[in-house]
């Protein structure tokens, strides 16, 4: 099983929601691009995740162009502003989903604050990659489900 999870700077939600589907399914490809790719992973992402147990420090942000040739069973967008700013993948792609998240990377306030919302966010991932995985992957019902053309985890339902 292949999955590709997409953002914009590919240095935070799509990272962490890499390394939470991968810790659930060690036999699962999981890679994450963006499509302005920063130069590393935000800091406070690795941190964040390092407090889970999951390490992600070895990652990379990488661009979607160099996944365009690639088969994959999933592709899942994790930008909150996806019909404003996430990508659209038009490779060969048998199920496209969109699980969006706020950008923590964007919060703004004490160090405390942007913490706490990078703790949120990894914590929402997580729940979310959780059910993804047990829905789609473990049960294996995935197709759409909605007029979109995704499935029950996109935001028309």
């Amino acid at each position: 099983m292949k999955i590709l999870i997409l953002c914009t700077g590919n240095s935070c939600r799509s990272q962490m929601a890499q390394g939470w589907l991968q810790s659930f399914d060690k036999n699962l490809i999981v890679c994450s691009a963006g499509t302005e790719p920063e130069k590393e992973v935000n800091p406070l992402a690795i941190k964040t995740m390092s407090n889970s147990g999951i390490d992600i420090s070895h990652h990379i942000p990488k661009s979607i162009n160099e996944y365009l040739n690639e088969p994959w069973d999933y592709v899942i967008t994790v930008c909150g502003e996806a019909n404003d700013n996430c990508p659209v993948f038009k490779g060969k792609v048998r199920h496209r989903v969109h699980i969006g998240f706020y950008d923590p990377s964007k919060a703004k306030g004490t160090p405390e604050f942007i913490e706490s919302e990078f703790r949120r966010i990894c914590n929402q991932i997580k729940t979310k990659m959780y059910d993804f995985y047990t829905d789609e992957i473990q049960n294996g019902d995935g197709g759409p489900t909605c007029t979109c053309g995704a499935n029950r985890f996109c935001r028309c339902n």
